[in-house]
Order: structure tokens, then sequence, then C-alpha cells
């Protein structure tokens, strides 16, 4: 039986007033996993009034009892956790390991943030007058909402939810449409930890009503999305019209660098798992090999010999090292850019869709190299699958120039053995993350994730700055002097 949820509004599931439905089906096989509802504004509305009934004792709740619910929930998913993954694998794709590593990601961040409820700091300072004290303290900003992308179904929403709830504020949530039973499983995670009725709101739906609806409402007094550019930017200027305060975490078109001094054998383990694994669907995803001339042939012939011996299949089977993308769209949108690469650059391996048997069941797309010069598409524009192109440079300072000119600024990567050259390159990469021997992925989430350019608006999730974005600042003066003082007047 496959079961039909509603969206989950004060503590329940009720029912769309709209009355139609849509499926969320495994990538890999097409077996239809659940039903949702197809949400409406007036859904999101009665989310909205149960989100605002909440917040007055959810904000009065102190701090550290918010931070016992999420360590609650932490503790279920940690139990789970098996379960969780291969949940994260039926729907979405990424091979176990990977979905299993999404669930810990989330439970890290849970365990985390929890603790954050006994700092959520502000600061002290002296005053210019006598007799005055100054700080200033953090305020939840409401009901805030969060929109969140199909390829990390439990990690994003729990850096999303995690930070916002340990804040103070209550929740109107949009799941991808794609993997709304992962969420829908976390919700049900949080009412077992205790989590109080319309704190935490979901709606399902199309994301020109339902999300729209969550930035258009005045309401709603701050949004935090992850995804696409178009979608980042219509999401940003129609907030704008509220003057409300929108976090973006959007694309990227991350390189890795290899110099001629660099450990080789290293830096292709991280390569392949930055580039394919979750066959590229990553916004942190090794999209750009800069190679240096001098490694250019030896890189390359093992290269390819490792990515054709890529196992790409079922990717509940531990032995699958490629699982399929996420769904027919994002297939077919791959593979109008492989087209585009054999008009503009070299194919080396790759670049087809595997048919026949279990690969009938979903969109598997064989890890795909080009050889192009920089500035072509592929080279510059994200793809978002199993793609990668290769550059050849000629210096450490031409690998620079190629690897920032392009419009995002998430992820990038360089492997030497010369500290020198290791560190000029953290200071000339414009990239928000940056790791030296190690692949574009593998953010740790005790540390601020976010980048530069059209990447985001700025901002960062997780680690010391996860609840910069769901919190005001209030500064507050203390003046026990007794007497009226003027800052900035002074007598003579």
């Amino acid at each position: 039986m496959v079961r039909s949820y509603g969206h989950y509004i004060n503590g329940e599931w009720v029912p769309s007033e709209s009355g139609q439905w849509f499926e969320t089906k495994s990538p890999t096989t097409g077996e239809v996993l659940a039903r949702f509802p197809l949400g409406t504004r007036g859904d999101v509305q009665r989310a909205i009034e149960a989100a605002e009934a909440a917040f007055p004792a959810w904000r009065r709740t102190p701090p550290p009892r918010r931070g016992e619910i999420l360590l609650r929930a932490a503790q279920i998913m940690r139990e789970r956790k098996e379960e969780l993954g291969r949940l994260v694998t039926r729907e979405m794709g990424k091979v176990i390991a990977e979905g299993k590593g999404d669930v810990q990601e989330a439970i890290d961040f849970l365990e985390y943030i929890a603790g954050e409820g006994r700092r959520l700091l502000g600061e002290t300072t002296t005053s210019e007058l006598p007799n005055k004290f100054c700080m200033t303290v953090r305020q939840p900003m409401g009901v805030v909402g969060c929109i969140t992308p199909w390829n990390f179904p439990m990690a994003i929403p729990m850096w999303k939810v995690g930070a916002a709830l340990i804040s103070g504020n209550t929740i109107v949530f949009k799941p991808a449409s794609l993997t709304p039973l992962c969420v829908a499983t976390l919700v049900e995670i949080f009412e077992e930890a205790g989590l109080p009725p319309g704190v935490w709101n979901v709606v399902t739906g199309n994301g020109g009503t339902v999300g729209m609806e969550i930035v258009e409402n005045p309401r709603v007094k701050a949004v935090s999305f992850t995804g696409g550019v178009p979608a980042g930017r219509t999401i940003y200027q129609a907030a704008a019209q509220h003057l409300k305060p929108v976090e973006l975490e959007l694309g990227g078109k991350n390189p890795q660098i290899v110099l001629p001094d660099a450990n080789l054998e290293l830096a292709l383990e991280g390569l392949l798992f930055g580039a394919f694994g979750t066959a590229g669907q990553r916004c942190t995803a090794t999209s750009r090999l800069i190679l240096h001339e001098a490694i250019y042939d030896q890189f390359m012939e093992m290269l390819v010999r490792r990515t054709e011996a890529l196992v790409v299949g079922d990717p509940l089977d531990p032995r699958t090292d490629v699982g399929p993308v996420v769904d027919e769209a994002a297939g077919r949108s791959i593979m109008s850019y492989i087209e585009i690469g054999k008009q503009e650059a070299t194919l080396i391996t790759g670049g087809e869709r595997l048919t026949g048997g279990l690969y009938d069941g979903g969109f598997f797309i064989k890890p795909t190299i080009f050889v192009t010069e920089h500035g072509t598409r592929i080279s510059k524009e994200e793809i978002f699958g199993p793609v990668l192109s290769v550059i050849k440079v000629g210096s450490y300072e031409e690998a620079i120039r190629v690897a920032n000119d392009v419009e995002y600024g998430l992820s990038s990567s360089v492997y030497t053995r010369d500290v020198n050259l290791a560190f000029r390159a953290i200071e000339d990469l414009e990239t928000g993350i940056t790791y030296i021997n190690a692949p574009t992925i593998g953010a740790e989430v005790h540390l601020p994730f976010g980048g530069v350019k059209n990447t985001g608006n700025g901002g960062r999730e997780a680690g010391t700055s996860a609840i910069d974005e769901f919190t005001e600042i209030k500064t507050v003066f203390v003046d026990y002097s007794n007497r009226l003082q003027k800052a900035q007047i002074r007598e003579e």
C-alpha cells in the first residue's frame, strides 16, 4: 500500500484544499513511494497561522530546552540511521553509503546546534559614558520560511530547521517535490522527540505556488532557500518588495587544481569522489579539473582508466559507485549539456545514457569526461550531473585565473605539497570554501558553508554563523547613573 500524506499543519496531517496529489517515485525503479497533496496559497496561509499561534510559547521556551528536543531528534535518527539512509537512497538515488552519510550529516548538525541553546551569544562592551552598561542580545525573527532542494533531502532540511528552531522561530517549510517523503519522516521524528504542534509546519507542492506564497506573505519574516540561481533571483526580488531578509545558497562550478608536486593518487581519489559522487548532483561537485601541463598526460591516463572502471547501477548495492540521476527532467538537461560538449570540446569517455535491464527503471548516465578550452559553455555553466571538464594550464597563476573566471564561487580544491602555494591559493581563490589536498566536497557541520558571487548573497549556513540567518540583534543600553546622560553631547 502506498501511503497518502497531507500537509503537516499544527501537528496534524491535513488535506489540501486543492484536492490534487502528486507522487514521489524511486529514481532507480520508478516505484511510487508515497503520495502528497498539491498545495495552494491558502494551505500556506493556514500553516502560517499555525506557526504564528505557536510562536509566543516557543519563543518563551528556554533555548537549552529547545536544544533538548533537537538532541532527542538526533538520537532517534541515530537509532534509525540504516533505515533512514535506505530511504534517502530509495527516494533520491544516491548510493547507500552516501545515503547514510546524508543522515549522519543531519544528526551531526542537530547535535552541534543543540548546544547553541546554551550559547546564542551576544556581546558586552564599554560605554563612552560613566555608570552605563552596553550589550547585545539575539532574538528570534518570528515565522520563517524554509525551501529546500532534493539532493540532500535530510541534511539540508536539518541545517535550516535546526538553526531556526534553536533560535526560537517557528517554521513554514516547503520540501523539494522530488523528495518529500524524507522530510515527512523527519517531521514524524521531531513529533516523537516532543516538538510542540505548530512549531514546524510543512506544505508540499509547486515552487511557483507554495514557495512564492512563503516568500511573498508579509507574515513570514525571513526566508532561507537552497536551489538554483534562476529561482534564487526570483525569490530575492519578490522578498525585496517586503524588505524581507533572504538567505540564498545557489549554484557552483567548482574547480580542482592539480599542481606538478601533488600526490597524484590522492588527487585522483578526491577527484573521482568529487566529480561523480551523488552522480555529480551536488552544488559542491567537482565540475572542472584544472591540470598543470607537467603532469597532464600522466594524470589523464590514470583518470580515464579509473573512471571507466566505476560501477553504475543499483544505489542500494554497496558495490555501486554511481547511481541514477534524480529524474527524467534532470537526465535530459544533463544530456543536453553533453551534446553541447560534443560540439565544442573533445569527449574522452562516457557521454551516454545507459539502457537495458536495471537501467530502464531510471535515468543512468555514464560518468563523462571532456577535454576543453576554458570559456566553453561546459567549462563555465553548472551542469549538475556526472560530467567533468578538464582544462590544461601552464602555471599556478593561469590555474587561479581559470578557476576564478566563472560566475560562481562556492568551493575549490588545490592539490600541492608546496605549503607556500597552498597558502597563496587560500588567499587567491574566489570561493567561500577552499580545500587543500582534499576534494571540493566534504563540508563539516561546525564550520560555515556558503559562497560568493552568484553562489549566493554572502551569508553562511551551518557552523558558528548558522544562527545569524535566523536571529535579530538587539542592542541594549542600561544607564544606572540616575541622571540624564547624552551620548556625543558633552558639556565643554
